[in-house]
């Protein structure tokens, strides 16, 4: 038998999809599992922002049309790339163990974001980060950072940034960890929908291979943080465009989860915490963000609407 994984070319993408390959040809060395590199949308365009370009599939549609049409079985994402609606015919059928889920603080002189001086340069292209950075630090600018996470670490060493955050799940897996000077906590820095799970795709009708994925990959505790994270992203109907974020703990007593929804200067900001039972991750997700939505998350959206 054999399985084709679907993945982007870059380095990240490719560990993460080896990685995958490697759990599974462990778990069944009769299986030959195959990397077919697509070039996605999000790969070609690298001089614009996220947030400018749109986000639906950015990174993950032409991947999609290639499973769609057979070239390809399964795709491995980092779930945090991953659209809340996808194409009919397709499904997530394993989440990976959360690797860090937090931010990583990268800096040109052993910065924290405290120490960091005065009106120093920040970069990062992600709304969610921009808005929290704002309200933390107003006096820092803040500017637009695209690229590989290697790319974007030769920038900052190159002089382009003061300082830069990304994923530090990404971070890590790359071996980059020693460019690391802080890592913010969720208290300051809530993550991204899914931020550190890999998500595996795959087509709804196969259900040897899910079975064979899940069986090797899946990690309940990733699962229903991500069931919690995605129904909340689905809800707000967010992604790029809107500074919102949803971080779930799956603790034995529930799960603990902080998510929030905030204009672009970050001077509005709506956050909301709590302790839920471990039932329904999915109601859970689309509560918070209908509370949120309620408490002044509509208006934060159409503002937006009229801003962008």
């Amino acid at each position: 038998m054999i399985i084709k994984i679907g993945t982007r070319k870059s380095k990240l993408a490719l560990w993460q999809s080896e990685w995958v390959k490697n759990q599974i040809e462990k778990a069944f060395p009769e299986i030959k599992v195959e990397l077919v590199k697509i070039v996605t949308k999000g790969d070609k365009i690298l001089d614009a922002p996220l947030a400018k370009i749109g986000d639906k599939g950015l990174f993950t549609k032409e991947i999609e049309e290639a499973m769609i049409k057979g070239e390809v079985d399964i795709a491995v994402h980092s779930l945090k790339d991953v659209p809340s609606i996808l194409p009919e015919g397709l499904k997530l059928i394993a989440y990976s163990h959360r690797e860090d889920p937090r931010d990583a603080f990268l800096s040109s002189g052993k910065y924290t974001l405290n120490t960091l001086p005065e009106n120093a340069k920040v970069g990062t292209s992600s709304l969610r980060r921009k808005a929290q950075l704002k309200k933390l630090r107003p006096d820092l600018q803040i500017e637009d950072l695209r690229g590989n996470v290697d790319t974007r670490i030769r920038k900052l060493k190159e002089g382009q940034y003061d300082a830069i955050i990304l994923a530090a799940a990404g971070v890590k897996r790359l071996g980059f960890e020693e460019e690391i000077d802080e890592i913010l906590s969720p208290d300051i820095m809530i993550p991204s929908v899914s931020q550190g799970i890999l998500g595996i795709e795959g087509r709804e009708n196969d259900k040897e291979i899910e079975e064979i994925v899940r069986k090797v990959i899946n990690d309940e505790k990733s699962e229903i943080a991500a069931k919690v994270e995605r129904s909340f992203l689905k809800t707000v109907e967010g992604g790029c465009q809107v500074p919102m974020g949803c971080y779930a703990q799956v603790k034995e007593n529930g799960i603990y989860i902080t998510a929030f929804i905030s204009s672009l200067d970050g001077t509005l900001f709506l956050k909301e915490s709590g302790l839920y039972p471990h039932e329904n991750p999915e109601k859970i997700g689309k509560e918070i963000a209908e509370r949120l939505l309620e408490r002044g998350g509509r208006e934060i959206l159409e503002n937006l609407k009229t801003e962008q």
